[in-house]
């Protein structure tokens, strides 16, 4: 756009309407500018006015025509249709994109060089500030994971925090931005600021040294009463109702309400924090808690939903504290349960009571952790028989919150993955050897906690049902890619490898299943390459993560030679249909257990307190109007179809079969 000095005419009606200027040769406005939509307002500094050719409408269906009314703006650039509507003290030093309204607003301005909170360490995990984070506008929860638990690679972290410094350092400025689009309205002070595209930030108290990275097709939304410093939000995310946020960074999709407190932690995509407290932690994808007494503290979570009172602590140490609360995926935490750190709990876990152990149930996933007189009593893979653990798989993806094209976080939603089932597989020869060793015990100890012989016995069948589950999913996966009749050379072809990656241990970075193979590869170039980029880092995890169902394969083909002591791609026509009998079979099981599971739902017991003032007859037909029946509760449906269809994949893939090899029949 071409910029013109002020004519004399145009500077006479901007004095009639009340404007002053430091210096009227100090602005330049566009060649279609029409001074009658400015009015009191005072210039300082080098200024540059747009055009104002459309109305504006605010809350009660009132409109406004663009322009500037009752401000002082210093060294801005305005861009066209701004509405910028009573300045209480000052705008300085902003460039304001198109079709900005500010309205209301006491004081936003640049003081100094800021980098808009990118380049700030976050003392996530431990409060020492020994896995710092440091923050910047397209961190993932990969990098951060990196940056945060993988300090036992110092040149690895000393390069990517000089990757980011000189990211940093790139969009360091005394010069702000209000991209085009974003609502500022009834704020108190936002200094060292840059606001994206369509952010909408109204009442807030104050914001200071951040970014707001909104997106148009993803806003922000920041509402009344909130304190922000040192802060990154990106896309898609809500703030509102007087949350407090300080040192933090909140990624995609996440929602903080109702009083929250956040200090020195890291968020990422879909988290939610509602009256709580988080302390120094790294909160993976899908992190939520919504009860006034949870605190969170000085802990890594994903997948994490924090029941009431929750709460950790490092209290019994006088030496410092020690810290490494590390909870896995899919985990949940009951009423008032409490965990002394360090501490290690395996996947979709449900922890019950308090715990002072340092338990590590990290290969015993999909368990209870309860206490019991006063000790940790666990149930190894009991979590796989409840109707809850499914019901949470399945709502994740439906609950994912970013609306954009542009996704930081990789995140897979597996219940049962590589990562999982190795667990498992660990599990359950842990058990096993923990039963030979003494069989007539009643109780086993492992690392803090107490297993019953009676529970240990049913863990290791559970994870044997979930584990070849898992491993006939895989096979008949790579069956199903063909339409043509099983032969044994068409079954060599599609059970063959097509990726090399995948054996050997798998990880879970923040959300991001894969194995440690290509990962260390891509560790290990960050470290060794002096072309090395943010961007290139971030394109990286996500063609890891893309190749996820080949690295899969990879697992399960060698997981299935170990558990039959034959490669896949010479299994005789014989030996398919026997892994595929043991897949089903162990579909069935499941789905029978969570069926069972489901049940329970509809007990007796559960119906106390329905049709209060009646006899027994208004309490079924109250709780069926409001909790349902068996017959039409969605779970329980999804549960019978699951078997449906699984019965009609294992006859269609027999019938396959049969039709080939008719020897077999």
């Amino acid at each position: 756009m071409k910029f013109r000095p002020l004519s004399s005419e145009e500077i006479h009606i901007l004095q009639q309407q009340g404007c002053h200027a430091e210096s009227w040769d100090s602005i330049e406005v566009a060649e279609s500018f029409e001074p009658i939509y400015v009015q009191r307002v005072k210039f300082t500094g080098h200024n540059r006015i747009g055009t104002f050719g459309t109305m504006v409408e605010l809350a009660g269906g009132i409109t406004v025509h663009s322009g500037i009314y009752d401000a002082w703006l210093h060294n801005c650039n305005i861009g066209d249709n701004v509405l910028i509507h009573t300045i209480r003290d000052y705008v300085a030093n902003y460039t304001i994109q198109n079709n900005v309204v500010l309205f209301d607003i006491k004081l936003l301005a640049v003081d100094g060089e800021t980098s808009f909170g990118n380049g700030i360490p976050v003392e996530v995990i431990s409060e020492s500030g020994a896995r710092s984070v440091m923050m910047y506008d397209r961190l993932s929860a990969q990098v951060a994971y990196v940056l945060a638990l993988y300090r036992h690679r110092p040149h690895l972290i000393e390069r990517l925090e000089q990757l980011i410094t000189d990211y940093s350092n790139s969009v360091r400025s005394s010069h702000g931005m209000i991209a085009s689009g974003a609502k500022l309205l009834r704020c108190d002070t936002i200094i060292n600021v840059k606001i994206g595209e369509a952010a909408h930030i109204e009442g807030v108290r104050l914001m200071k040294n951040g970014s707001v990275n909104s997106a148009d097709d993803d806003p922000v939304f920041i509402g009344d009463g909130c304190h922000l410093q040192n802060f990154i939000i990106c896309a898609g995310s809500k703030v509102n109702n007087a949350t407090l946020i300080t040192n933090c960074f909140v990624g995609q999709g996440c929602m903080f309400d109702k009083h929250y407190s956040a200090n020195q932690s890291v968020f990422f995509s879909n988290c939610q924090g509602l009256h709580g407290e988080a302390s120094s932690i790294f909160a993976g994808p899908f992190t939520v808690t919504h009860h006034k007494s949870t605190l969170l503290i000085a802990g890594m979570f994903s997948f994490l939903n924090a029941g009431s009172g929750s709460n950790q602590s490092n209290h019994l140490y006088k030496l410092g504290p020690i810290h490494q609360g590390l909870v896995e995926r899919g985990s949940k935490t009951g009423s008032d349960s409490y965990i002394l750190w360090p501490a290690k709990v395996g996947a979709f876990t449900l922890i019950s009571g308090r715990h002072y152990s340092h338990c590590d149930t990290s290969d015993l996933p999909f368990s209870y952790l309860i206490e019991h007189k006063d000790e940790s009593y666990l149930s190894p893979a009991i979590n796989l028989r409840s109707i809850g653990t499914i019901r949470d798989s399945q709502k994740w993806p439906h609950r994912d919150m970013r609306r954009g094209k542009d996704h930081l976080d990789c995140i897979n939603y597996n219940l049962l993955s590589p990562f999982t089932v190795e667990r498992m597989v660990r599990g359950r020869d842990l058990l096993l050897e923990l039963r030979e060793k003494d069989e007539t015990c009643a109780l086993y100890k492992h690392q803090g906690v107490v297993i019953e012989a009676r529970i240990l016995s049913r863990g290791i069948r559970l994870y044997e049902n979930a584990i070849w589950k898992f491993l006939g999913n895989s096979l008949i996966t790579q069956l199903e890619k063909t339409e043509l009749p099983l032969t044994p050379e068409e079954i060599l072809k599609s059970l063959a490898l097509t990726e090399a990656d995948g054996n050997g241990k798998w990880v879970d970075i923040a959300g991001m299943i894969c194995p440690a193979e290509p990962l260390n590869r891509l560790l290990d170039e960050i470290e060794s390459s002096q072309e090395m980029t943010l961007d290139f880092i971030h394109q990286s995890f996500w063609t890891i993560h893309r190749n996820y169902y080949h690295y899969e394969w990879t697992w399960a083909f060698d997981m299935l030679t170990r558990w039959t002591g034959k490669r896949p791609d010479q299994f005789t026509p014989k030996e398919v249909i026997d892994v595929v009998n043991k897949w089903l079979t162990s579909v069935l099981n499941i789905d029978k257990w969570l069926y069972e599971d489901a049940k329970k739902e509809f007990a007796l017991s559960k119906k106390i307190g329905f049709g209060a003032d009646g006899d027994d007859d208004d309490k079924e037909k109250d709780f069926e109007n409001v909790r349902g029946t068996m017959h039409t509760n969605e779970s329980v449906l999804a549960i019978k179809r699951h078997m449906q269809e699984k019965e009609t994949l294992g006859t269609k893939i027999m019938d396959k079969l049969l039709e080939a090899n008719p020897e077999l029949q």
